[in-house]
């Protein structure tokens, strides 16, 4: 794409690779040039965390703020109810509004932590879109907004149809889904004056919906802009690892292991990452992530630390690399390493270590605990573990033991 940006905003998504398509970048562009625009992005209430895979729509709210713009967070308590078909196998658990309305208290910390909120011109904007939805009158809402949408034209997106051609059930509570998306669109315009609807570029039908009803219903002209669905070099979803999501929240995944995740970083992920993840100039980035050998390791800590610090404090950053290094660098237990307790219970009768492995997050089942074993990737107290059926007593973690998959991920355990 050859468009040339006007406005700082657009230049920072362009050249840091936060872009995948826009509905229309010039008047996007003008919009932004002439004063502040309120932009949204929809976070559906599933969990009581966000993970590793939303941090990417975080911080282009971040950028969109420190551009001197107004970022919306906008929560899906009305269509966390519904559930998002987009690119699912199958259909999501239902939840209840006690859930639901804890699963949003714990993810406003994470926002805290990125955005400002507040009521100045550019303060970020914390809205649940259960404000319009919960009071809907179906009728009213059929007349009004279900006659602007084409079910020929909504078959056609590909978050339906790819359920569709693999003939996997599609309810119509999912399906009512992009209509309730958008009028968010709509009703965050007439409500808030928004014009920016952002998200990840499996969102594209569900934000042109939202503009062409806004056009429809309002006469308003709205935009639309997507960034790319990130995987890593190896074609693994962003948001994942060996143990599991990345959440964001501490007490779900400690600032030691969120740092050690950027830390594990693969070389060739590491320029790009620290270009839509860290606020370092894009230059230092390019600099970083083109080093080779073991001065890769260097830049991908300059990594895990500046992620670790937007989101946890400079604190957590700094004693988190430190751990690491006595970890890696001393063979020490570190103190700060994630830490299983056991109740007295649990090892009443024994455990086996298999299970240990897992519940300690090092490894996602049983099976891959006992192959971590078989090939020599698991470590007891440092020492090679080749015994997957070991069992452990209370005798056995008198003492806190220390596990190792593999050469970076390690846990203590201990009896409580």
């Amino acid at each position: 794409m050859t468009y040339h940006p006007k406005s700082e905003f657009i230049a920072t998504m362009m050249e840091r690779g936060f872009l995948a398509d826009c509905t229309d970048y010039q008047g996007l562009d003008e919009a932004f040039s002439r004063g502040v625009v309120p932009a949204y992005i929809g976070f559906d209430a599933t969990a009581t965390s966000l993970h590793v895979g939303s941090l990417i729509q975080i911080m282009m709210l971040r950028w969109l703020q420190k551009t001197g713009h107004k970022p919306i967070t906008l929560m899906g308590g009305g269509t966390t109810k519904v559930g998002d078909p987009s690119f699912r196998a199958d259909e999501r658990p239902l939840l209840g509004p006690e859930q639901i309305d804890a699963n949003i208290a714990g993810i406003k910390q994470v926002f805290s932590a990125y955005l400002t909120y507040g009521d100045g011109d550019t303060d970020a904007m914390m809205i649940n879109n259960a404000e319009w939805l919960d009071g809907l009158n179906y009728l009213d809402f059929l007349r009004d907004i279900g006659r602007h949408f084409s079910i020929n034209r909504m078959l056609s997106f590909e978050s339906v149809k790819s359920r569709l051609d693999r003939e996997q059930s599609l309810s119509f509570l999912e399906f009512n889904y992009m209509i309730l998306q958008a009028y968010d669109f709509l009703e965050l315009n007439r409500r808030y004056g928004c014009l920016l609807q952002m998200g990840g570029s499996d969102q594209w039908g569900n934000i042109v919906n939202g503009i062409d009803l806004t056009r429809r219903v309002l006469d308003h002209e709205i935009y639309g802009l997507t960034s790319p669905l990130l995987t890593t070099s190896d074609g693994k979803k962003m948001g994942k690892s060996q143990a599991g999501a990345v959440w964001l929240n501490a007490d779900m995944r400690s600032p030691y292991e969120f740092w050690q995740f950027w830390r594990n970083t693969t070389d060739a992920d590491t320029g790009k990452f620290l270009k839509l993840y860290t606020e370092l100039p894009v230059d230092e980035c390019d600099r970083l992530g083109a080093l080779a050998g073991s001065e890769i390791n260097e830049a991908k800590i300059i990594l895990a630390n500046e992620v670790t610090t937007l989101l946890h404090g400079a604190e957590a950053a700094r004693t988190a690399e430190a751990t690491a290094r006595e970890v890696f660098e001393k063979g020490g237990a570190g103190g700060d390493l994630p830490t299983l307790t056991l109740a007295a219970d649990d090892v009443a009768d024994g455990i086996s270590i298999v299970q240990v492995i897992v519940k300690a997050g090092l490894a996602g089942s049983g099976k891959e605990a006992k192959r971590l074993i078989a090939e020599n990737g698991a470590k007891l107290n440092d020492a090679p573990l080749t015994n997957a059926g070991l069992m452990l007593d209370a005798a056995a973690l008198a003492t806190p033991i220390k596990l190792s998959a593999g050469k970076k991920r390690h846990a203590m355990v201990e009896i409580g």
